[in-house]
């Protein structure tokens, strides 16, 4: 008689501690997948940022300050997909990361996966289009290669807190950094002859070589760099990188992303076949 007892109870302390287990490992909740797809379309709004001095892929109407570009193209083709409006954020590429964290912006398209940012950023593991990076310069400097450029007497302008900064901090940790806040800026610091070339992915520095005249090199090796869709890290966004994904895949697959670009700048009056023969996007 004893004996079973002993049995029944140890039955029930083993059940106890199984049951126990169980909820020290089980999170409490699992948190909705479409979360944050189901907050955006019940906001009716999809806040994107916008940047000055990044045309073409933002471009603003001085007229009607509007803004458009083929950043806003995409991005007015998620929001008419998910039945809400674009609504733009003037921001800085530097500031992203701290506007995804204050919740200011939904998505952020052209970025380059970068693991400081990563901190507080999902990329989408498909890019939007292909990227390299280039140095715009004035016509005549001959220093071609990466090590070349690693070199004190070598002046680079690149933006604060880009992919760009940390590009060149790798790759030519000996140059001069001219760091500057926003495109325009390391325009003028080029025109004033207080940098010897600029950093930049090969869509940038083809427009800002037709603005100065200059010549793009694509230092080599040459580092292809994704250019991604990035949406802020928090629960429930699952649901919302997927269907991102999904975008994206049938962007590159039925050449739609590759032909807007295209469009985008030959619209702007910039020939694509500048682009050294080495790049394809």
């Amino acid at each position: 008689m004893e004996l079973k007892f002993l049995k029944r109870l140890f039955s029930a302390a083993a059940a106890l501690f199984m049951l126990c287990l169980a909820s020290a490992v089980t999170p409490a909740h699992a948190a909705d997948p479409n979360l944050v797809l189901d907050r955006i379309r019940k906001s009716g709004e999809l806040r994107v940022p916008v940047m000055v001095g990044e045309e073409p892929g933002y471009i603003r109407n001085r007229d009607s300050g509007e803004w458009g570009g083929f950043y806003m193209d995409w991005a007015h083709d998620i929001a008419g997909l998910l039945g809400v409006k674009v609504v733009p954020v003037e921001t800085t590429w530097g500031n992203l990361a701290a506007d995804f964290q204050a919740h200011k912006i939904d998505i952020a398209f052209g970025l380059n996966p970068n693991p400081q940012r990563g901190l507080v950023v999902d990329y989408l593991n498909v890019p939007l289009f292909t990227d390299a990076w280039a140095i715009v310069t004035k016509k005549g400097f001959e220093k071609k290669t990466w090590a070349e450029l690693n070199d004190p007497s070598v002046r680079l302008i690149v933006q604060k807190g880009g992919t760009m900064q940390v590009v060149a901090d790798a790759l030519a940790p000996k140059a001069q950094k001219v760091v500057v806040e926003e495109r325009p800026l390391g325009l003028m610091e080029m025109q004033a002859g207080r940098g010897d070339a600029m950093v930049l992915a090969i869509f940038d520095a083809v427009q800002v070589a037709k603005q100065i005249n200059g010549e793009i090199i694509l230092p080599s090796p040459m580092l292809r760099n994704p250019a991604t869709i990035g949406v802020a890290r928090e629960e429930g966004n699952e649901g919302y990188e997927n269907w991102l994904t999904n975008w994206v895949n049938q962007q590159r697959a039925l050449g739609l992303a590759q032909g807007k670009l295209q469009k985008a700048f030959e619209d702007h009056g910039i020939d694509l076949s500048i682009l050294p023969p080495e790049f394809s996007f």
